[in-house]
């Protein structure tokens, strides 16, 4: 049997999971919920279950991980990527779609914090080009997910059901794949290596040692301000589409650009912070994002609405490759996965509630207005990003584990 090493195996997983969560939701879950009955404020609602979930689910996830390992929790998240999608099927109310929707986010909840921990236990010297090309595969699923809902949502006018319904299936296949592939990951890394946590009272002291780290709840918080911009972009940006007269096959299209904008450069801009540091890609990977989003609540054209999406996709490569790794070389091995879930606990705050603000904002002022507070909202973070971060460790990314 051919042996592959378990990051590669993680990578693919990663792949799988995300494309079926990620099918799951764009374009499809505005325009099912649309179908529905439900308004932009529900709209904007059911959108952040996801992330909600996420904030809850997130810390105890890594607490739990670096108790009982990494391959444990990533297999109970895989199995939950599989069986998600089977609740969409038989979904024809808001409530039963907000709840497949609360189990979803579950997956990913537990999946994100754990498959980072288990990076940066396996790298210590470019760690964040590794988190980049993690990050990478993962985005792949991103990219065409949205490509490929667009196209089989394209008998949408002619049998809503019917279109809803074959992606749903899709996404179960794609879970059912990462599942099969999460049972062969090893356990691995100094997680494994590591006696478990002798008490809850014990992991609780993990998370207050992470959380009085210096420089790590800044870094979170650069995080959860781009994700809160991002999250009103994918929300939102179909029906901004739809308004400037364009299908919502090109509404697929952006963001699909946009994640391969993201799924490209992400890479290199982990390799550019391990050799240039961490703190200033995050600021004007801030400042970066904030001019795109402007532009995209004025944008109405194809081209103009091509060059927002390109530039968003590059601001979220600048700032959360550049997180990720200045929280790992900030936090000690035995606390990473707490680390890990702090941050993706933080950042689905800010992925939550991008599209409830915005959802609620666009139900009043119209959808630029919306778009125009994200932006805003973003400089403001990251300002105070700038002001709040801590010194980093001499080469980043480059200094051995403690």
């Amino acid at each position: 049997m051919i042996r592959v090493s378990p990051f590669l195996l993680l990578c693919v997983t990663g792949l799988l999971a995300i494309f079926s969560s990620t099918l799951a939701k764009s374009p499809v879950l505005p325009l099912f919920a649309d179908h529905l009955g439900a308004d932009a404020a529900g709209i904007g609602l059911l959108a952040a279950l996801g992330p909600l979930t996420g904030i809850l689910g997130s810390i105890p996830a890594g607490l739990l991980a670096d108790r009982y390992g990494r391959r444990r929790m990533l297999v109970i998240a895989a199995w939950i990527f599989a069986t998600a999608p089977l609740l969409y099927l038989p979904a024809d109310s808001l409530l039963l779609l907000a709840i497949a929707r609360i189990y979803h986010g579950l997956a990913t909840a537990i999946f994100m914090p754990v498959a980072l921990a288990l990076v940066t236990d396996l790298f210590r010297q470019g760690r964040g080009e590794k988190i980049g090309w993690f990050a990478t595969a993962t985005l792949a699923g991103r990219f065409v997910a949205p490509l490929s809902g667009g196209l089989l949502l394209a008998n949408l006018a002619l049998a809503p059901t019917a279109a809803f319904q074959t992606v749903y299936l899709v996404c179960f296949g794609g879970g059912l794949l990462s599942l099969l592939l999460a049972l062969r990951i090893p356990e691995t890394g100094k997680a494994a290596a590591k006696p478990p946590a002798s008490s809850n009272k014990e992991m609780f002291t993990a998370f207050r040692r992470v959380v009085a780290t210096p420089g790590i709840l800044p870094a979170a918080l650069a995080e959860a301000a781009v994700l809160f911009m991002y999250g009103a972009f994918e929300t939102f940006l179909p029906g901004h589409v739809l308004a400037a007269g364009l299908s919502a096959g090109e509404a697929g299209f952006f963001i699909s650009i946009q994640i391969m904008t993201l799924a490209l450069t992400k890479p290199l801009m982990g390799k550019f912070s391990d050799r240039h540091g961490r703190n200033g890609q995050i600021f004007w990977g801030g400042l970066g994002g904030m001019a795109a989003m402007a532009l995209l609540a004025t944008a109405s054209s194809f081209w103009s609405l091509l060059g927002a999406s390109i530039g968003i996709g590059l601001a979220l490569a600048m700032v959360t490759a550049a997180t990720t790794a200045l929280i790992a070389d900030l936090s000690s091995p035995e606390d990473r996965g707490a680390a890990m879930g702090l941050l993706s606990s933080i950042m689905d705050v800010g992925h939550a509630t991008g599209p409830l603000v915005a959802g609620f904002i666009a139900l009043y002022y119209g959808l630029p207005a919306a778009l125009l507070t994200a932006a805003a909202i973003l400089g403001a973070a990251t300002l105070l990003f700038r002001l709040a971060a801590r010194p980093e460790p001499a080469k980043a990314g480059q200094q051995p584990d403690p």
